[in-house]
């Protein structure tokens, strides 16, 4: 081909490009009635099952009386907890190790407190 070809098939196709053809909402109604994709048919079926499971269990949490099983829960790890402290800190001055109560205090400070918040922030930033 010759220059004088290349600059007319430009020409012809930069004009082509600045048309513009109105479809009057002729490609809107071509997607709408598209058939749905099995993906698509998938996710929409896994979204109303999580839904589902979702209202079946607050409604199961609040016939059974779940709040008194959480509290109770809760009490009871609280409780845990503690006791096992109290024993501790009771019986770590009988070891031969000597221990400081105030870096054992930090210590479980930053088990219990900075250890969930990082976990927590990790999985966040992954999801």
């Amino acid at each position: 081909m010759t220059d004088k070809d290349n600059i007319l098939i430009e020409q012809f196709f930069k004009q082509a490009a600045e048309q513009q053809i109105e479809d009057n909402g002729f490609t809107e109604r071509v997607m709408m009635n598209l058939p749905e994709s099995p993906q698509e048919k998938a996710h929409r079926l896994s979204l109303l099952w999580t839904a589902f499971c979702v209202v079946m269990s607050v409604a199961l949490f609040f016939v059974f009386g779940g709040w008194g099983a959480l509290k109770a829960s809760i009490l009871v790890a609280v409780q845990g907890v503690l006791t096992s402290l109290s024993v501790f800190l009771t019986t770590a001055p009988t070891t031969e190790i000597p221990l400081n109560p105030v870096v054992l205090l930090l210590v479980a400070a930053f088990v219990l407190i900075y250890l969930p918040y990082r976990t927590y922030r990790k999985l966040s930033a992954a999801l």
